[in-house]
């Protein structure tokens, strides 16, 4: 279905009237056109305004449709902007659709006027001023005939602010184009007029300032054009400025002037002497006090420096002072805790001497007991080995050797509670070695754990460490390791090591200490004598 109910391909009837025709602008050059059907003539009918749906209507880019509808409240329009290639339609003409609607149903032709605005196109114009007056500001008494020839370029831009402005069913370009011309040599004259005062541009000079002269007098026009004929200005070119050097105001300008140029270059030539002298002056016055400060600056730059070094030199010398002083404390704190710690040494080292004699006393009272019980045993006659169970009364060589035996281990288990008493208290002295004391230290013990530091040795002794349950004890005087021979808590196998030594030994590889062993063997005391 079409437009109001009809169907699109439903050919209009002939009561219906109007035209079906093709709305578009073939025209090169225009600024505004009015479209017409084939065959008429501008206002010979009003067929040429009726118009019907379905038309077509073709609008280029750069160009704008105007479709004028007379009403009895006004003139209203549509306005269908380039590009556009459609059938009229309500959709694309909101205008149109309210007016045909109300008034036709949809059902007539309508009437309206179809105008094509080129807002591409660019409309050039040549223009002459002739010669009219100006007047340097300097010399107003002498004026100076001056004529302007040029080009300019506009086009419209703003087609509403345009058709506000003119009646498009009247509009003539060749008309449109003289208004224009008369108003732009009016623009041209009253900004040239100007340019020398407001400028500041010489009149003699106007000619060769013909580029200045064309920004002034387009920034000129420009506003004016828009406002009073709704064009832009898209380009103006002054191709000649031309003075009338035969008029009289001319002849007395000139001569003015070069006097007048020649007294301004000598003043001006004086002003540059001075202002060369005044420049020189004040060049040599800032030399000076540049100078001035950089003096100022370097003799305190090497005063702020002999201050720092001063004061760092004096914190150099409290911090050696300081130091000094911290070291010789030190030193006298090791020295005290050195002294301190031999003096502890000796004192131990007696005790265990004391401990070692009262263990020998000890045993040797074992062996005494023991040898007074064998003695009782023979009774009171005489030993008689080789006559043992007769019954003469003679010793019997069992009952001797049990108690022998028995005398031996009650001497055993005293001297060895003497000598573990003994062992647990150098344990102890080992443990409270002091870290910080000159001397070599013993190597690690094989699989043992890190060793400390141990009790120094008492001057010109030769002492040894003994590894005992993997911790290193000691060390030793050599009569103490003959002690713990004694007691079983050293053998040939143990090991020990002395400062000298590369790595830890046996005690039995040692040259010192291999004696010890073999004068340690026990042996069973002998048998007393027999009683007399």
């Amino acid at each position: 279905m079409g437009l109001f109910g009809k169907k699109d391909n439903d050919m209009p009837k002939k009561n219906e009237g109007g035209l079906m025709d093709g709305i578009r602008c073939d025209e090169e050059n225009y600024l505004i056109w009015k479209w017409r059907p084939k065959g008429e003539e501008a206002n010979s009918t009003k067929k040429e305004n009726a118009i019907r749906y379905g038309s077509s209507l073709s609008v280029k880019d750069g160009e704008v449709a105007v479709f004028l509808y007379h009403q009895k409240d006004g003139t209203q329009m549509d306005f269908i902007e380039g590009p556009f290639n459609d059938t009229i339609k309500t959709a694309n003409f909101p205008i149109l659709s309210s007016i045909v609607g109300l008034a036709f149903g949809g059902g007539s032709p309508f009437q309206a006027e179809v105008y094509y605005i080129n807002l591409a196109g660019l409309i050039e114009l040549k223009f002459g001023v002739p010669y009219f007056d100006v007047y340097d500001p300097r010399f107003q008494e002498f004026p100076v005939p001056v004529a302007v020839r040029g080009s300019l370029k506009f086009g419209i831009t703003d087609y509403r602010a345009f058709i506000k402005l003119y009646r498009l069913i009247d509009f003539s370009l060749d008309k449109f184009k003289e208004q224009v011309k008369d108003s732009i040599i009016k623009y041209v004259k009253g900004s040239v007029v100007e340019i020398p005062g407001a400028n500041k541009i010489p009149l003699v000079q106007i000619e060769t300032k013909i580029l200045q002269v064309n920004d002034i007098v387009g920034q000129y026009i420009q506003p004016r054009l828009m406002n009073t004929y709704g064009v832009t200005l898209k380009s103006l070119d002054i191709t000649n400025i031309e003075i009338d050097k035969q008029s009289e105001g001319w002849n007395k300008l000139r001569n003015l002037t070069a006097d007048y140029t020649a007294a301004q270059m000598h003043q001006q030539q004086k002003f540059t002497l001075d202002d060369q002298e005044l420049a020189h002056n004040i060049q040599a016055e800032n030399l000076k006090q540049t100078q001035k400060l950089q003096m100022e600056n370097l003799v305190e730059s090497q005063r702020a420096q002999m201050e720092n070094m001063k004061e760092t030199l004096r914190i150099q010398r409290e911090e050696g002072q300081y130091a000094q002083h911290l070291q010789t404390g030190m030193n006298m704190e090791a020295q005290k805790a050195q002294i301190e710690t031999s003096l502890y040494g000796a004192k131990l080292e007696a005790e265990q001497r004391n401990i070692g004699a009262y263990g020998i006393k000890n045993q040797t009272q074992v062996g005494v007991a023991s040898a007074e019980a064998m003695g009782k045993l023979a009774g009171a006659g005489a030993v008689n080995l080789g006559t043992a169970g007769t019954a003469s009364g003679g010793i019997n060589p069992g009952a001797m050797m049990a108690n022998m035996a028995m005398g031996q281990s009650v001497g055993m288990g005293m001297a060895n509670m003497m000598g573990n008493a003994f062992g647990q208290m150098n344990q102890n002295f080992a443990a409270m070695g002091t870290q910080g004391v000159a001397g070599q230290e013993p190597p690690q013990i094989p699989g043992a754990a890190p060793l400390g530091t141990g009790v120094p040795p008492l001057p010109g002794t030769k002492m040894y460490n003994v590894a005992m349950n993997g911790t290193s004890t000691g060390p030793y005087t050599v009569q103490i390791l003959q002690n713990m021979i004694q007691t079983g808590q050293l053998n040939a196998a143990s090991l020990v090591w002395c400062e000298g030594m590369a790595n830890w030994q046996t005690a039995g590889s040692v040259a010192e200490l291999a004696p010890l062993f073999g004068s340690a063997q026990s042996a069973v005391p002998p048998v007393p004598p027999p009683l007399s």
